[in-house]
């Protein structure tokens, strides 16, 4: 029997839980765990400059790896700088463990120094929530928290530990627990066979079916499935913002991202569609425009783990339940089962229409100027040529996130990493790092703007501190891009504290931070520049290209009308 404090059970467990990483800043609320990890040698812990970007780099750690991102941090005001990223991976579904420091509990509630309601603050953005009210529970409960946050729908679980918790002088008994006892939790593991068979009826009988991933393609590790059914039966494929990369980006099935700044193409396929399947996709507003003129012709078959996700906002003719790569692998087994393959002629007919809307243009075709200036689109063409398409791309949010998920060509999941439901500035340049930190030998991008990077800027610190050379390509046009876009369109381009009018020379702060600066602002320097930076595989670089300050994301679906109402330039809609 081994007798440990509550502090060393938090730091054993994760040792026996496999984790190599913790993110985090100390404070006095969790000094004693501190003490621990200090003995503890096989835990690296990354010592983080802002809270939010200990949880942007476990964000950006789980997105790439699909297991949970662990987060250490202090009560109070540590606590609260955690929340913004606890409720991104919320949004977006990603697994993480926080573990966050209280004030002793005979102080709960008595508007200690550095006490907030951790539990009560964080309960509308996690998956579940623990305060540890004895020291002997503390395995069990971690044990619960990862199993909460990797199975299922994953996200985000908060354990709160009192002070007095994790006393070095009380020792109690030490287990690993080897499964999580959890009465009321059992997500499904298996969709049902009659509605899968209905499904794969359904897409075998359709004229104009489509293919609609989401994100829990990628964190269902099913992306092989989706592929295989794809390919099997000939059937365009579109991904949402967060899918991207669960289907070959470049193949010829792939119609291009869909939605709000989706492609032209992907938008006018579904909106004539017959039949869609969506798969780990939850209908987002961003996806769908207006939910009453929403793809009119089309019977639906969802495939979610989430029962709640289901119907929540467009009705599924066939609802399916179930891990999405489950339901893949036999609904792959079902086509093949029943032997029949879709209607040549049909299907030919269907490929000649799309093909006709994707034209000789491309995807995403855009006013490529005189080469006077450097477009955005550009700059991201050239990162995914320079890098063959094979980096991780972390994003913050905005213009420069759109350019990115429409020019960067991603043929394998795990690769693109960008705040889809919060929207979160700030989470590209840690969720970069806590992807290099991972996987040190690739190419690691963040694309960025100058108003996203100055929100988490003091990560270049750790940066060095910890060896993370990623590779910064910050869209400089000198404003809130986004914001200013829609001032353009729909208030008459009245710029209301949209423009940064002082901006640094992010040359020189990279530098004064220890890195790599590069200023690009004649297009014929961009290739040879970034090739250099991405040559500089022990440098972090931090390239900072002047782009066009007037170019707009195209399309951009017309507000409250159908996925085919779209505007295509500055002055041509559909």
């Amino acid at each position: 029997m081994e007798l440990l404090s509550g502090a060393e059970m938090v730091v054993r467990f994760l040792r026996d839980e496999g984790v190599k990483y913790i993110y985090g800043y100390p404070g006095g609320a969790v000094l004693h765990i501190y003490d621990a990890l200090f003995k503890e040698k096989s835990i690296e812990h990354i010592l983080v400059r802002h809270e939010q970007a200990a949880t942007h780099m476990a964000d950006g750690y789980a997105r790439a790896t699909g297991k949970a991102g662990v987060v250490l941090v202090t009560s109070g005001p540590g606590a609260t700088n955690a929340i913004t990223g606890i409720a991104t991976a919320f949004m977006d579904s990603i697994p993480m463990v926080v573990i966050s420091g209280q004030v002793p509990s005979n102080m709960v509630g008595t508007d200690a120094f550095q006490e907030t309601d951790m539990i009560g603050i964080s309960r509308p953005i996690v998956k579940h929530s623990f305060m540890i009210k004895h020291p002997s529970e503390i395995p069990d409960v971690m044990k619960k928290a990862f199993h909460l946050a990797e199975s299922g729908r994953p996200g985000p679980v908060v354990i709160d530990i009192p002070k007095d918790m994790t006393n070095p002088a009380e020792k109690f008994e030490y287990v690993y627990p080897k499964k999580a006892k959890l009465r009321s939790y059992s997500p499904a593991v298996r969709g049902h066979s009659g509605q899968i068979r209905k499904a794969a009826e359904l897409l075998l009988a359709a004229k104009r079916p489509i293919i609609y991933a989401g994100g829990g393609v990628v964190m269902g590790n099913a992306s092989a499935q989706l592929t295989e059914l794809a390919k099997m039966l000939n059937l365009p494929v579109t991904n949402t913002l967060m899918g991207l990369g669960c289907y070959p980006g470049s193949d010829r099935q792939f119609v291009g991202m869909l939605g709000m700044h989706g492609s032209y193409t992907a938008n006018l396929a579904m909106h004539h569609s017959d039949v869609i399947l969506a798969v780990g996709a939850r209908f987002d507003d961003r996806v769908i425009n207006g939910a009453a003129k929403f793809c009119p012709n089309a019977k639906i078959i969802h495939i979610d783990i989430d029962p709640a996700s289901i119907s929540k906002t467009i009705k599924a003719d066939i609802p399916i339940v179930g891990p999405v790569d489950s339901v893949l692998t036999e609904m792959v087994a079902i086509v093949k089962e029943i032997g029949q393959v879709p209607n040549a002629e049909t299907v030919a007919s269907w490929w000649k229409q799309i093909d006709e809307w994707r034209g000789n243009r491309g995807l995403f075709p855009y006013d490529k100027g005189d080469g006077s200036i450097i477009k955005p689109q550009a700059a991201i063409e050239m990162l995914c040529e320079v890098t063959k398409g094979e980096a991780y791309v972390a994003s913050d949010v905005g213009q420069h996130q759109m350019f990115a998920c429409q020019y960067y060509r991603f043929n394998k999941p795990n690769r693109w990493l960008n705040s889809g439901g919060l929207g979160t500035m700030g989470f590209g340049l840690p969720a970069a790092m806590g992807v290099k930190l991972n996987f040190p030998d690739a190419d690691v991008a963040c694309v960025t703007g100058e108003g996203s990077i100055q929100m988490n800027i003091q990560e270049l610190s750790t940066c060095l501190q910890y060896d993370l050379p990623v590779k910064i390509i910050n869209l400089n046009n000198g404003a809130l891009g986004m914001v200013r876009q829609w001032q353009d369109m729909v208030y008459n381009s009245r710029y209301s504290h949209s423009y940064m009018e002082s901006l640094p020379d992010f040359v020189k702060l990279a530098e004064a931070y220890g890195h790599v600066g590069m200023r690009i602002t004649d297009l014929k320097d961009l290739k040879p520049k970034m090739e250099e930076a991405f040559a500089m595989k022990d440098r972090l670089v931090f390239l900072d290209i002047a782009v066009d300050t007037s170019e707009h994301v195209y399309p951009m679906q017309i507000k409250d009308g159908a996925m085919r109402d779209m505007w295509l330039s500055k002055t041509e809609r559909t």
